[in-house]
């Protein structure tokens, strides 16, 4: 009885197995056009990275620094985008960093427009536009519509107190190119701007 009720299951098995496998051949992949802007020069640019790199060095009492992932201005409007990846489910933040970007929004915001947006991936090929990210809006974060964490709250790991920890739970879902239309929503109400 027990060697039937195995080989059922396992025959069970094979065949779900078999169709969600048929399935997933059976899905076809977009392709984006081809990428706006390309580095031409990888190692040009691979370089240049690493010269910045050794501007701050052991011995010095300031510690390294953060970057802006993509800022667009036009017509002095923006949009600012900065990519954590997730690790279970969540990415983490350091205070300092989304300091900076609060303040940045801020000053932007009085001046003109500007859209800040954090986006979450797994590993992710953005030439896919059916591609998956979750995002949140600055907004979001000054409004408390993202929580606030610095501990993690499923208690895994207690010592992120110089981090935020945001939990893709929190986050929108959407595609990639979803996010594109987004973007280009910004830049045509920028261009109402003056």
């Amino acid at each position: 009885m027990v060697n039937e009720t195995s080989d059922l299951i396992d025959t069970i098995y094979e065949k779900e197995h078999h169709r969600k496998e048929s399935q997933k051949s059976n899905q076809i992949i977009r392709k984006s056009p081809k990428a706006k802007y390309q580095i031409f020069d990888e190692l040009e640019f691979t370089r240049g990275r690493e010269v910045l790199g050794d501007l701050i060095v052991h011995g010095m009492m300031a510690s390294g620094g953060t970057d802006i992932d993509w800022l667009i201005e036009h017509k002095g409007g923006f949009v600012i985008l900065e990519f954590k990846g997730f690790h279970n489910d969540k990415i983490n933040i350091a205070k300092g960093q989304i300091i900076a970007y609060e303040k940045l929004h801020e000053k932007l915001n009085q001046a003109t427009k500007c859209y800040l947006y954090v986006i979450g991936c797994d590993d992710i090929d953005f030439s896919n536009p059916d591609s998956t990210v979750w995002i949140f809006e600055m907004n979001q974060w000054k409004t408390g519509a993202i929580p606030k964490n610095t501990n993690d709250i499923y208690g895994e790991d207690s010592g992120k107190q110089n981090k935020f920890i945001v939990y893709r739970e929190y986050m929108e879902e959407i595609s990639v190119e979803k996010l594109r239309d987004l973007v280009d929503s910004h830049w045509k109400e920028f261009e109402k701007i003056r």
